[in-house]
């Protein structure tokens, strides 16, 4: 072995702490339509993100975490700064194919079932039918959609569309995962369920970039976070070394005697003041119980808890014509519930005659009078004149003599 060999990692080593992703003196500045600067989402921002590493992005609301992971994903251009991708631009396409992205709101078309759903997305990265087939049962059935794969995905609760989400991350086998906000909207055990896939990628070797607001996720599966605000960097390490409280230390020892207790803490209280000594029981935390109290109840032939898998209920599922069953139902409780009251026949008065006289003489009151139409005056006959005059007058018209 040469001195040179000494100095450089071994091959396997450099591979382990391969970077990733590189970023350096990122900035992003948006501005408004006059191109004034408005809002600094990110400031002078630079880490380094190593293979086969779990890496968390901290933060606040509006501390700059979605703008920074939209600029690694190349949607957003920085105003400044440089980012690398497996030594390549964000926008390089053969990049993208290695990078597997679960955004914080599900965007997915909500007419499109969920097998249906990941052959559309196995066809964006050209899988051969057969890869995309096979990929597509082993996701429904690892997110635990299986059961309902025909249901179109707008009929999703954000659980389950979260689900969906991350199988459609992960349908290219990518080696670099993003995932915004992942187990938002899941119940605990597919809170559970989404950390060990975190871990079991990492096992093989895939890097994964973890953002969330539950700090609990983070510190059970990342190995190195940076914490946001304001746009920068305001701390970033391991979690060992950013949590570990350095000026105290915990003993935990099994339960003891109160003799052996009280020896023990009287050798420290020589040194240590009485007030600055904490005596309680470990505890663990609530995700831990909670998981296993289910577990042990799953175990148990005669728990009544709920179970997954289960289908729906028959009755909810029957669709319309339950429900006009049951609309049924209701009108034929509402109608035996209700008094039937019958309807008295109507009695009919014969008139005396001299009502009916009195109804002739109102009839002819009423009655309209008919208006009276006067003749007009004849006109009077024309003279009617003999034929001499008539030549004589018609030859003084001509102008004839007589």
């Amino acid at each position: 072995m040469t001195a040179l060999d000494t100095l450089q990692p071994a091959s396997s080593e450099r591979t382990a702490t391969e970077a990733v992703i590189s970023v350096r003196g990122l900035t992003k500045v948006f501005k408004d339509f006059w191109g004034r600067p408005k809002a600094r989402a990110v400031d002078d921002v630079s880490f380094e993100v190593r293979r086969g590493e779990i890496f968390g992005l901290l933060g606040p609301n509006g501390s700059g975490k979605s703008t920074t992971i939209k600029m690694l994903l190349g949607l957003l251009y920085p105003t400044k700064g440089h980012i690398e991708i497996f030594g390549h631009s964000p926008r390089h396409v053969k990049t993208k194919a290695r990078v597997g992205y679960l955004p914080e709101e599900s965007y997915l078309y909500k007419y499109l079932d969920s097998r249906e759903t990941l052959d559309f997305f196995g066809n964006l990265f050209q899988l051969p039918p057969e890869q995309r087939d096979q990929r597509t049962e082993q996701l429904l059935e690892m997110v635990g959609l299986n059961q309902v794969r025909s249901r179109t995905v707008g009929e999703f609760s954000k659980g389950m569309q979260r689900r969906i989400g991350l199988a459609q991350a992960l349908i290219n086998d990518p080696d670099l995962v993003i995932l915004d906000e992942p187990t938002a909207g899941m119940d605990p055990l597919g809170c559970r369920e989404v950390k060990d896939l975190i871990l079991a990628l990492k096992a093989r070797g895939k890097t994964v970039i973890l953002s969330s607001h539950l700090l609990s996720d983070v510190e059970d599966v990342c190995d190195r976070v940076v914490i946001y605000y304001g746009g920068k960097i305001q701390a970033d390490g391991t979690l060992k070394e950013l949590l570990t409280e350095r000026d105290s230390v915990r003993i935990t020892l099994p339960m003891q005697s109160r003799e052996v207790m009280e020896n023990i803490l009287g050798t420290i209280r020589r040194d240590v003041a009485a007030d600055r000594i904490q005596l309680d029981n470990p505890t663990q935390n609530l995700e831990s119980y909670f998981l296993g109290v289910v577990n042990r109840a799953r175990a148990s032939e005669h728990t009544a808890g709920a179970t997954s898998g289960n289908l729906v209920a028959e009755y909810l599922r029957g669709g319309a014509e339950a429900g006009a069953q049951q609309q049924a139902r209701v009108l034929d409780r509402l109608v035996a519930s209700t008094p039937v009251t019958a309807t008295p026949e109507p009695v009919v008065q014969v008139p005396t005659a001299a009502e009916i006289e009195a109804q002739k003489k109102l009839a002819a009151l009423a009655a309209p009078v008919p208006a009276v139409v006067e003749p007009k005056p004849e006109a009077a006959p024309k003279p009617v004149l003999d034929d001499a005059k008539a030549n004589e007058k018609l030859a003084n018209l001509l102008g004839k003599p007589k």
